[in-house]
């Protein structure tokens, strides 16, 4: 008897929730200029951003890091300390960065990030943090 051939079927995402207690940190503020060890110079992200990005690895749960290939929402509701004026943009660009950094993201691009609906900056002074909902979309692929 042959064997079926397999179905090429995606597996179907859950609904993800996070949350990275701490200030939320944009990416694109106070980059920095470095040089390589050939005396090539680059811009890396600012101190403060990859302080964020090495605290919030161990509230990422090894089970969530499953390099999602399909489109998702990624709602995040940010709760800062300060009520600074913040570029929600810079903001959601530095969850993607983190979330691709530690495998949950297989990338942050279009076909995978397709929205960030729900996504709001709050003031919280005693307990800043960042709250992100991750949701399968059923959005066609051309």
């Amino acid at each position: 008897m042959k064997s079926q051939p397999a179905l090429n079927r995606r597996k179907v995402m859950e609904e993800i929730k996070l949350l990275l207690p701490g200030q939320p940190i944009p990416k694109k503020n106070n980059m920095r200029i470095l040089h390589t060890p050939q005396g090539r110079p680059f811009v890396a992200p600012s101190k403060r951003f990859e302080d964020f990005q090495k605290q919030a690895g161990p509230y990422i749960p090894d089970e969530v890091r499953i390099k999602i290939d399909q489109p998702c929402n990624i709602a995040c509701r940010f709760f800062r300390g300060d009520r600074r004026r913040v570029d929600l943009v810079n903001l959601l660009q530095a969850v993607d960065d983190v979330l691709t950094h530690y495998g949950v993201l297989a990338d942050d691009h279009c076909k995978i990030v397709a929205a960030h609906d729900g996504s709001r900056v709050f003031y919280d002074k005693d307990a800043p943090r960042t709250e992100i909902d991750i949701m399968p979309l059923d959005v066609p692929q051309p």
